[in-house]
């Protein structure tokens, strides 16, 4: 992590063309909010499909400090009995509830792996798209990403898990295939952020040690986005339940924002701010 705050830092709420850049400047990594108005997310599901209870958690978050909040209308829950959802399913739940979030103020990300419902969120104000396959399943998202000029969080993932393969290895393949994909879209590389995909066609031992080993995604010169809150993983270490892996989700993001992440990726907002605020004074007293 970096040292000390700056207040010459610009505040977050300006879901401008500099956006990602504003964000990536602040001397602690930038905390997204997790906002899913689904029916089966493998932690929140179903807590905030109403556009009412949507807005207010968003709101709260946003009085927590949010920098981001990330809304997405399919569960992409990284273990088994996530539901895939029409395009039609995802606009349907998005529709009632995006437009009043964007205007709150704080940038929107779009959490989905169709360009069809990445182009309408963008349409409502949404600054930033979030595909969890990272521009390779849906082969209009690159194109779509490249036309409109807005960062793309290119994310690692898997149909199946395979225990015996080196997950670094395949997460840096992944990563060099979706970035040949956005050169030749001629998506701007300083609009890309990678995401190991913490859980996603994991075991729980992979997803620690893509944790561990962090710092080998420096090679691509992006910044690291990091989700590892609430992941199933913790429970192989201390067994819980999702809501019950607070301290672990925190313990996780401590770890990788001193191996580089510029943003993580949040259930709990206040908490994770709290500790990433906290573990930066102290490390600026060295």
């Amino acid at each position: 992590m970096n040292a000390s705050p700056s207040p010459s830092v610009p505040p977050a709420g300006s879901a401008g063309p500099d956006v990602l850049r504003t964000l990536l400047e602040r001397p602690i990594p930038a905390v997204m909010g997790v906002l899913n108005v689904t029916p089966d997310s493998f932690s929140d599901g179903g807590e905030f499909i109403a556009p009412e209870l949507a807005l207010a958690r968003a709101r709260a978050m946003i009085e927590a400090g949010v920098d981001i909040i990330d809304i997405g209308a399919e569960s992409t829950r990284p273990y088994t009995g996530a539901r895939p959802v029409t395009a039609a399913d995802e606009l349907a739940r998005l529709k009632p509830v995006l437009s009043g979030v964007v205007a709150l103020g704080v940038p929107v990300s779009i959490d989905s792996m169709k360009a069809e419902v990445v182009a309408f969120a963008l349409d409502q104000g949404a600054a930033i798209a979030n595909d969890v396959w990272g521009l390779q399943r849906d082969t209009g998202m690159a194109q779509l990403i490249a036309a409109r000029g807005v960062p793309v969080i290119i994310m690692h993932n898997r149909d199946s898990v395979d225990p015996a393969i080196d997950i670094v290895a395949d997460i840096k393949a992944f990563f060099q295939r979706s970035l040949d994909i956005a050169t030749k879209a001629g998506i701007a590389r300083q609009k890309i952020v990678l995401d190991p995909g913490i859980g996603f066609g994991k075991t729980a031992e992979q997803s620690m040690t893509a944790l561990a080993r962090l710092r080998e995604f420096d090679m691509f010169g992006l910044p690291i986005l990091v989700g590892a809150s609430r992941k199933r993983f913790i429970a192989s270490v201390s067994p819980s339940e999702p809501k019950e892996r607070l301290a672990g989700s925190i313990a996780a993001h401590l770890i990788a924002a001193q191996r580089g992440a510029k943003i993580i990726r949040t259930h709990d907002i206040a908490e994770t701010l709290q500790a990433l605020r906290v573990a930066n004074a102290i490390e600026s007293k060295q």
